[in-house]
């Protein structure tokens, strides 16, 4: 009785031995990339974040001197501050918008699913062809929306190329690619039981009543994730300024990351462009963090 208990416990642990063996192996090509393409150089920019370091040369060790020299560089808090406008303004934008065209097509009509396929698939777009197609679009010579402008009377504008509407006309290229947050709010409508609703209406509340006190907070974890990932992505932001502006003009459109592009593979500044990494990394951890913080006050999980 005692032996074949043992033999039973045996053949257990074994089996769980080479289902942890298996799951490795399994995991092992992911582990070796994290390891080769985002620790290693992690750690090596960490490094070099303290040091001189042009390539062509062996780095110098400069100890604090690049998070010094940040300080007294001009391109650096432009880039800051034009990141930062891109994303308070835009992130809040892209998000109501995205809402609101995910209530809208949250709605039992003829045809809603071309809608929301009509919808989604702008996100799809590669960066680069969507940067060239609003470099048509607002073009003030002959683009698209110039002719609507005189269309109603309005004065052509300049977009990219005026340093006033360069950035709203960044923040108004972003709302192409809400497809992504329409999907993930349209996922949490479709959570919310109609019973809410039903019950609200026989109350005698208003449309405006039953967003404010059912539709919002029950949706307020779609809102808290879309928010997170957009801010991270809006800081990161550099494909579309690369192509449309290159950061001008006068530096109106020079966004953090396509500074930080500019003193790696330009200047050749490795050292501090590494630093501008880490600074970079620092600032979105710290909202990323805040954000967490703060969404315990506003954010309602119905397990809770």
């Amino acid at each position: 009785m005692t032996a074949g208990l043992l033999r039973t416990v045996a053949g257990r642990r074994g089996v769980r031995s080479r289902e942890h063996v298996e799951a490795y192996v399994f995991l092992l090509p992911w582990i070796l990339g994290f390891l080769a393409w985002t620790l290693g150089p992690m750690l090596t920019s960490a490094g070099l974040a303290f040091t001189d370091y042009q390539i062509l040369l062996a780095p110098k060790w400069v100890a604090l001197e690049n998070f010094r020299h940040m300080l007294e560089d001009e391109l650096f808090v432009k880039a800051l501050g034009n990141t930062a406008f891109y994303t308070f303004i835009g992130v809040p934008l892209q998000i109501t918008v995205a809402l609101v065209a995910a209530m809208a097509l949250n709605r039992q009509v003829r045809g809603v699913s071309i809608y929301r396929t009509a919808f989604y698939l702008p996100s799809l777009t590669p960066a680069v062809a969507n940067a060239m197609m609003w470099l048509w679009l607002l073009n003030p010579e002959f683009g698209l929306a110039n002719a609507l402008l005189r269309a109603v009377g309005l004065p052509p504008q300049r977009w990219f190329m005026d340093v006033k509407l360069a950035k709203p006309s960044m923040i108004i290229m972003s709302l192409w690619g809400i497809g992504g947050q329409m999907i993930i709010f349209l996922a949490g409508l479709q959570g919310i039981p109609d019973l809410y609703y039903e019950a609200a209406r026989v109350d005698g509340a208003r449309n405006w009543h039953m967003l404010r006190h059912i539709t919002v907070p029950l949706l307020s974890p779609s809102i808290f994730f879309n928010a997170v990932v957009s801010i991270i992505g809006s800081f990161q932001v550099f494909t579309t300024a690369f192509v449309a502006t290159g950061g001008g003009p006068q530096n109106a459109t020079l966004f953090y990351v396509l500074y930080l592009y500019r003193n790696g593979f330009q200047y050749f500044k490795m050292g501090y462009a590494s630093a501008l990494a880490w600074v970079l990394f620092v600032i979105i951890l710290g909202f990323t963090l805040l954000q967490f913080r703060v969404g315990r006050y506003w954010v309602y999980y119905e397990v809770e």
